[in-house]
């Protein structure tokens, strides 16, 4: 299960201190990834494809969050 170690990699990564570029480049890494996993988890409903696939999702949302910045009112 390739797809599974590159997630967990990919989740014990450092996120501070990324460039706006890492940022995107991350963005679409994890979007990659959790596509590959519920292709996956389709075939087997396993619950530990499922909780890495949560893990990474909150991941991803907290770094489209610091993309797309403060709004301004």
């Amino acid at each position: 299960m390739d797809a599974m170690e590159r997630a967990l990699e990919f989740e014990s990564r450092k996120m501070s201190g990324m460039t706006t570029s890492d940022r995107v480049e991350a963005s679409r890494e994890v979007k990659a990834l959790i596509l590959e996993l519920n292709e996956i988890y389709k075939k087997d409903k396993s619950e530990e494809i499922m909780d890495v696939m949560k893990r990474l999702t909150a991941k991803k949302r907290k770094i489209e969050k610091r993309l797309l910045g403060k709004p301004t009112a």
